[in-house]
C-alpha cells in the first residue's frame, strides 16, 4: 500500500485543512467542496485526511461495515446480534467521474428477483464508504443524477436502490469531499448549496513557502515512509485531538447569542432557504469542540459564516463566490453584546490541524485571463483600421431554446431530445450487457408463450436470461453550443456590440442551466482566432467575451472555417456530443478575393455534415442587406434577429428547423 502524504506536512491552505478536520469532527457538517486551480493540493490533502481518522469497529463478514455495538436493523446482511466485533482502519473511497449509478448505489440481480423472488444484492461505492470518507475528484464533471444521489444519500445517511417493485436500503453515512477545478465549468446552485463547507484555494505568491512545498514534496517522493516518519508525532497529536473533540461535541453549548448571530447574519447576506442556517450552526458547534471549549463564540461564528456562506451567496454562473468580511463583522457586532473577537487565539480553530499557523503571505487568485493582442495571430490590423476598446455586455435576458433537430446519445443535459438512462420509456430492447433498466411488461410478453415448455407448474413466472428486456427511454442532452462571434470594425459600434455581448451572455446562460459545453470562435482583421476551446466552463466564455475588442475588416469565412475545423477535433474527442452552432454577425464579408463566395463555401461545408446552426443578425440601421440570411440559407439553419431571440416567434423559427430537417 502506498504512504499517503502526511496531513500536517501540508504547506499553507489552512481554511482547506480547518474544513476537512471540522468534518472529521462532526460529520453533519455535510462535507466540502474544494476550489481551486490545478497543483494546490486539494487531492493531497483528502486523501492524507484518511489516516488521521480513528479505525472503526465492525461486525465481522457484514459488506456495510455495520457497528457492532449498534447494528443497522435493516442491514441487507443483517440482522446482527449485538457483539464484539473487529476493528479496521477508516477507508477513503473514490467514486470515478465516469462511474455508473450501478457502481454508486448497487446492483440488484432482476433475473433472480423475478425467478426467484429472492433479494440478490451487490453493493456500491456508497456501502464502501459507510463510515468513512467518500471523495470525488472532479466532481463538476460528474453527470447530475449521480451528485444527486450520492447527495441524497450524504443527507439522509442512508441509500436506497428501487428496482420495478425490488427495495434495498442500507445505511450510508460518510463525510463527503468534493474537489474542482472551476475552469472546467461550475456545479448548478442547487448542487452548491448541498455541500456543507466550501473553501477556495490558490497556490501561495509567497516565494519562501513556494520552496518549502517543492523541498517537502521532493523529500516525500525521495522516500515516503522517512517522510512519513518524521511527520508521525504531529499525526498522532492530531489525531488524539480529533478523538477529544468528538468526545467533546455533544457538551457545547450553542447559546441563544450564538443562534440569533447565525440568523442575522444569513438573512444579512439573502442567502436562500434555511440549510445555511443549520450548517452555519453545526460548523460553530465543531469549532468550539475543535478549539476544546463547550461554549460557542462568536469567532466561531464567524469562522463558520467565511466557509459556509460564499458558495450560496452566488445567484448565476458569471458571479464570484466571495463574502464581504467588514459587512460580517458589522451583523455580528449589532447582534452581540461584545464586538467580535479580531485576535482569536492562534492555536484555537485557526490553527490550521495542530499545526503552528505560517506567517500569511500574498495568497494569489490565480493568473488571470489574458488580453486578447491588437492582432490576430500576430498579424497587424488591415488598412489602418483601429481597434476599438472593449465594451461591456448589456444586460443579459432569457432566450428561447434553441435544439438540434433528431435525436441524440450525447451526456445527460437539458436542451435536444436523445436517448438516455433517465427520462420516459419509449420502448424495450433486448440488454447489451448488464441489465439496468428492466421493461417489466415486455419481459413478461417475451417469457409467456415459453411457461408450458419449461415445465411451469407453480404461480411463479419461469424467467430466462433471453426474456429480459431493457427499457429505452428518451430525456435530454446536453450540446456543444458553437459560439462564432464577428468581432470586426462593422460591429465596432458601441451600443451595437453592447447588445451583441449581452445577447450572446443571455446563450451563454442558457447553455449553462441546459449543462452543454460552450466554446467561442471570434474573427476580425484579418483571421480567425479560438478564443475558448470547448468547455464546461461557461463562466469562462463570459470572461473572453468581456474582454473581446473589436475591429478591422470581417474574414467571415476565416471565421466559419475556425469553426469548421474546432467541430473536427471535438468530434473524436467526444463523438457524442452534438454540435449546435451560433453565428453572431450582420453578415458582412470584407478582405480578399471574392470574400462572400469564399464565406458561402465554407458555410456549405456545415450543410453538407448537417450541422445544427442558428446564425443571430445583428444587421441595424433603416437599409438591411439580409446578408444573414443568405448565410444561414448556406448553412442550412435559421436566421434570427436580435429582438427575436426574446420573442415567442424564435420557437416557431426553431420548430420550422426541426421539421424541415427530420422532413
Amino acid at each position: 500500500m502506498t504512504t499517503p502524504f502526511p496531513f500536517t506536512a501540508v504547506v499553507g491552505q489552512d481554511d482547506l485543512r480547518l474544513a476537512l478536520l471540522l468534518n472529521a469532527v462532526s460529520p453533519a457538517v455535510g462535507g466540502v467542496l474544494v476550489r481551486g486551480e490545478k497543483g494546490t493540493a486539494k487531492s493531497t490533502a483528502v486523501r492524507a485526511l484518511s489516516a488521521l481518522l480513528p479505525a472503526v469497529a465492525v461486525v465481522p463478514g457484514c459488506r456495510f461495515s455495520c457497528d457492532p455495538a449498534a447494528p443497522d436493523p435493516g442491514c441487507p446482511d443483517g440482522p446482527h446480534e449485538a457483539g464484539p466485533g473487529t476493528e479496521r482502519p477508516a477507508r477513503m473511497v473514490e467514486l470515478p467521474v465516469g462511474a455508473s449509478e450501478d457502481r454508486l448505489v448497487g446492483a440488484l440481480d432482476i433475473e433472480r428477483a423475478l425467478a426467484e423472488g429472492v433479494k440478490a444484492f451487490e453493493p456500491g461505492l456508497l456501502a464502501d464508504a459507510h463510515r468513512g470518507i467518500l471523495y470525488v475528484d472532479e466532481v463538476n464533471l460528474l453527470h447530475d443524477h449521480l451528485v444527486d444521489l450520492l447527495l441524497d444519500a450524504a443527507a439522509m445517511g442512508a441509500s436506497y436502490v428501487e428496482r420495478e417493485g425490488v427495495s434495498v436500503r442500507h445505511a450510508a453515512k460518510f463525510l463527503l469531499v468534493g474537489t474542482m477545478n472551476p475552469e472546467e465549468g461550475e456545479l448548478r446552485p442547487q448542487l452548491l448549496d448541498r455541500f456543507g463547507l466550501t473553501v477556495e484555494v490558490a497556490a501561495s505568491r509567497e516565494p519562501d513557502q513556494r520552496v518549502e512545498v517543492v523541498r517537502r514534496r521532493l523529500a516525500y517522493d525521495d522516500d515516503p515512509a522517512a517522510f512519513a516518519a518524521r511527520w508521525a508525532e504531529e499525526e498522532a497529536a492530531v489525531r488524539r485531538r480529533i478523538v477529544a473533540a468528538r468526545e467533546l461535541l455533544p457538551q457545547v453549548r450553542l447559546g441563544d447569542g450564538a443562534l440569533r448571530q447565525i440568523a442575522a447574519t444569513c438573512a444579512a447576506f439573502e442567502v436562500d432557504g434555511m440549510r445555511a442556517d443549520i450548517v452555519m450552526a453545526r460548523t460553530a458547534t465543531a469549532l468550539a469542540a475543535w478549539a476544546g471549549r463547550t461554549d460557542v463564540l462568536a469567532e466561531d461564528v464567524r469562522q463558520a459564516a467565511l466557509l459556509a456562506l460564499p458558495h450560496r451567496r452566488r445567484r448565476n454562473p458569471f458571479d464570484a463566490p466571495g463574502l464581504d468580511e467588514d459587512k460580517l463583522d458589522e451583523t455580528l457586532e449589532e447582534f452581540s453584546g461584545e464586538s467580535p473577537d479580531d485576535d482569536p487565539d492562534p492555536d484555537g480553530p485557526g490553527g490550521g490541524g495542530g499545526q503552528p499557523a505560517p506567517d500569511s503571505g500574498p495568497q494569489g487568485d490565480g493568473a488571470g485571463d489574458a488580453q486578447p493582442e491588437a492582432g490576430e495571430g500576430g498579424q497587424p490590423q488591415a488598412s489602418g483600421a483601429q481597434e476599438q476598446s472593449a465594451v461591456r455586455a448589456a444586460e443579459p435576458f432569457r432566450t428561447r431554446v434553441l435544439s438540434v433537430p433528431g435525436i441524440g446519445e450525447g451526456a445527460a443535459g437539458r436542451r435536444s431530445r436523445a436517448r438516455t438512462e433517465h427520462g420516459r420509456t419509449t420502448g424495450a430492447r433486448r440488454p447489451q450487457g448488464a441489465l439496468t433498466k428492466l421493461h417489466l411488461a415486455a419481459t413478461v410478453q417475451a417469457a409467456a408463450p415459453h411457461q408450458r415448455a419449461r415445465g411451469r407448474s407453480g404461480p411463479g413466472l419461469v424467467v430466462r436470461r433471453d426474456d429480459l428486456r431493457q427499457a429505452t427511454r428518451e430525456g435530454r442532452e446536453g450540446n456543444l453550443v458553437l459560439f462564432v462571434v464577428d468581432a470586426s470594425g462593422s460591429m465596432a459600434a458601441r451600443q451595437r456590440m453592447s447588445a451583441v455581448k449581452g445577447a450572446v451572455l443571455s446563450l451563454l446562460l442558457d447553455a449553462y442551466q441546459r449543462r452543454d459545453k460552450v466554446g467561442l470562435v471570434t474573427f476580425r482583421g484579418s483571421a480567425a482566432d479560438v478564443a475558448l476551446p470547448p468547455t464546461s466552463s461557461v463562466d469562462a466564455a463570459a470572461a473572453r467575451l468581456e474582454s473581446l475588442p473589436t475591429g478591422g475588416r470581417t474574414p467571415l469565412a476565416a471565421g466559419l472555417l475556425k469553426a469548421h475545423e474546432v467541430l473536427r477535433v471535438e468530434r473524436l474527442r467526444d463523438p457524442a456530443r452534438r454540435p449546435l452552432v451560433v453565428v453572431v454577425t450582420d453578415g458582412r464579408a470584407t478582405g480578399g478575393p471574392e470574400p462572400v463566395a469564399l464565406a458561402g463555401r465554407a458555410a456549405r461545408l456545415f450543410a453538407a455534415e448537417q450541422v445544427a446552426s442558428v446564425v443571430v443578425d445583428c444587421e441595424s440601421g433603416p437599409v438591411r442587406l439580409g446578408l444573414a440570411g443568405q448565410l444561414a440559407g448556406e448553412l442550412g439553419g435559421t436566421a434570427v434577429t436580435l429582438d427575436e431571440l426574446r420573442a415567442d416567434s424564435i420557437a416557431g423559427l426553431v420548430k420550422g428547423m426541426q421539421s424541415g430537417r427530420a422532413a
